[in-house]
């Protein structure tokens, strides 16, 4: 008689646990904040972003991958 109780209560467990998948699956999901400012909230990132390295790379003067050829003059040579 047990494992006939055992598996009465097993089935019955499964078909509430399938109920409630069901259930959930046929209710509509509401919008969260991500689904509602996440897209705009990325584009204000990257735009922050690209706009501060650019300002940063034109106006603080950085000299950029320049060749030191012909603007480097050895120094003379000093006999001691």
């Amino acid at each position: 008689m047990l494992p006939f109780v055992k598996n009465a209560v097993s089935c019955l467990q499964v078909r509430s646990i399938q109920q409630v998948v069901a259930r959930q699956s046929h209710q509509k999901r509401t919008p969260d904040f991500h689904d509602k400012y996440g897209n705009a909230i990325l584009a204000g990132g990257v735009l922050f972003c690209v706009s501060t390295w650019t300002y940063t790379a034109t106006q603080i003067g950085i000299e950029w991958n320049l060749s030191p050829v012909g603007r480097v003059t050895p120094k003379e040579w000093r006999d001691q």
